[in-house]
């Protein structure tokens, strides 16, 4: 791929070219991760862990979120991976989500599990995000994909270094973990209410 328009800058952030919209990146991001259109309009949302696939629904609030949420994947360059999107879990926590219940309660989740699979890099984002800013500030708005990249990052003063993450980095982050925890616990039991009552229908049916 010409380096006009993707540059590779570590195993989990690809940069797109600054001189591209951010219109035409992030039509490039949803062709690489095969999302289509962005999948704004469907109805239920897949999420593969492992080969086994997990659906929920696609609600308006989580829509209005993810609409700024894929804006933040091509300025900060932050891969679908498990471990990209924990990293950016960490920076739109860090940087804040404003108003979008949505994205606060997918990023704790996702930070959690990034603090256990790739703490180094979540870590980083996290600081990143300490010093910079995001879109949920606002609403989505369609100006901003006129935009260029590198203008937008200067928007939000990504252009900048990568700061090295310090004690307070480290403090905040755990802090924000102790009150993931009880928000991931209860998700898990959501998810497996369904697969509980499956199992105690065909215990009644087999007794």
């Amino acid at each position: 791929m010409p380096s006009a328009i993707l540059d590779v800058v570590s195993e989990s952030r690809t940069r797109y070219a600054d001189v591209l919209t951010v219109r035409e990146a992030r039509q490039k991001y949803f062709e690489e991760n095969g999302f289509g259109d962005g999948g704004y309009g469907e109805r239920w949302v897949k999420l593969m862990v492992g080969p086994v696939p997990l659906f929920f629904p696609n609600s308006a609030a989580r829509v209005a979120a993810v609409r700024l949420h894929d804006v933040h994947h091509v300025v900060t360059g932050y891969e679908t991976t498990w471990a990209g999107e924990a990293e950016i879990g960490g920076w739109e926590i860090a940087s804040g989500c404003g108003r979008f219940a949505a994205a606060w309660i997918l990023n704790l989740q996702a930070l959690l599990i990034g603090v256990l699979i790739a703490p180094a890099a979540v870590l980083r984002g996290f600081a990143w995000g300490r010093k910079t800013k995001n879109l949920y500030h606002g609403d989505f708005d369609e100006g901003v994909l006129d935009l260029r990249v590198g203008e937008l990052r200067n928007r939000l003063d990504l252009d900048r270094p990568l700061p090295e993450p310090g004690p307070r980095d480290r403090f905040e982050l755990l802090a924000w973990c102790v009150l993931a925890m009880p928000l991931f616990v209860a998700s898990l039991l959501i998810a497996a209410a369904p697969l509980v009552f499956v199992g105690w229908l065909l215990v009644v049916a087999m007794g």
